[in-house]
């Protein structure tokens, strides 16, 4: 019997192929395991970054950890398959499971007690108080007139 061609696992064998590409590209000299790469929003409000992460399907309590570190946000989990998930039985895949592994850089000085996280509806939502350090407003120096030569007093 021929085999036929399968579209789905086509696929699923390119968008892996391609996460593998795009990982030896820009990611890490370590080898990443990742199932998957949950996607990131960021955004600036005020003077913090705001960090959104789709996570469905996954308890945050147990499958997700944050890490600061000098100079580094860290964010890794796992998202598991159902209990009920029968490999046997699956026709279409298209769910991607297993560890995930997201660093974000921090300017110095930010530390834990300047991030908050909370976790609604599948999406992580990561706030980091302070991070945006606007440039100090420029001062004018009043120039005083003295009539003669004198020493500026340091």
């Amino acid at each position: 019997m021929a085999t036929r061609f399968d579209p789905f696992t086509a696929l699923s064998r390119m968008d892996r192929d391609f996460d593998e590409l795009i990982r030896r590209t820009w990611g890490s000299a370590q080898p990443v395991r990742s199932g998957f790469v949950p996607p990131v929003e960021m955004v600036v409000q005020g003077d913090d970054v705001v960090l959104r992460l789709e996570l469905p399907g996954i308890d945050p309590t147990r499958d997700v950890e944050l890490e600061v570190q000098p100079g580094k946000l860290t964010i890794r989990g796992e998202r598991r398959a159902a209990e009920t998930d029968q490999r046997d039985g699956v026709l279409v895949r298209e769910l991607r499971y297993g560890a995930f592994h997201r660093e974000f850089g921090l300017p110095e000085g930010i530390g834990e007690d300047a991030v908050d996280a909370a976790y609604d509806q599948g999406m992580l939502t990561i706030q980091v108080k302070g991070v945006v350090r606007r440039p100090p407003e420029p001062k004018k120096v009043e120039i005083r007139a003295t009539g003669s030569k004198q020493e500026i007093k340091q």
